[in-house]
């Protein structure tokens, strides 16, 4: 029996062999739809004016300062209003509000978008959804341009508590509820 002496590829080999061979836009996407993620409803309001859309990339950075990330196509029509504003909520949706998310996911008119349900200003003037599972208000404190997003990082001022326990996450491509045992 003979023994191969070639070395074994290290990991930095290995790595650089899957960069040279990026994966297709269509397996990524598909990939994409079995990472399920929360559904949140991302509002601002200041100079720049009143706006929202829906978002699932938003994921917790750090709680020390407590630092969130949303991501932001910069080719979105709000993109504008968010960049000027600099202040934004993140509005986690909860279990039976698809069709908020919905709304704010497609072409409907702002004033429609926000006609839909009952909103509070926060301090620094963002709408908070009064029926969100939680809420997040921030200032965005950085912005790294990544591919066809913004990555916002948003340092939280304060949080927001719903009355219940419930989630609404997106999951091969539908909305799923969860409720509590």
């Amino acid at each position: 029996m003979m023994m191969s002496t070639a070395p074994a590829p290290t990991a930095a080999a290995a790595l650089q062999a899957l960069a040279a061979t990026p994966p297709e836009r269509g397996d990524y996407r598909n990939a994409m739809a079995r990472l399920g993620a929360a559904v949140n409803v991302i509002t601002t309001d200041g100079p720049a004016g009143r706006a929202g859309f829906t978002a699932s990339a938003v994921c917790s950075v750090t709680d020390e300062p407590p630092t969130l990330i949303v991501c932001l196509n910069r080719s979105a029509s709000v993109y504008p209003i968010f960049q000027a504003n600099g202040v934004l909520c993140v509005n986690v949706l909860g279990a039976g509000q698809q069709q908020l998310s919905n709304l704010f996911g497609g072409k409907t008119p702002m004033d429609e978008r926000f006609a839909a349900a009952q909103w509070h200003a926060s301090r620094s003037g963002v709408p908070v959804l009064a029926e969100a599972a939680a809420a997040f208000e921030c200032r965005v404190v950085n912005r790294t341009a990544v591919g066809t997003h913004d990555v916002l990082f948003c340092e939280v001022d304060a949080v927001r508590l719903g009355n219940a326990a419930h989630g609404l996450v997106y999951f091969d491509r539908r909305y799923h509820d969860l409720l509590p045992q």
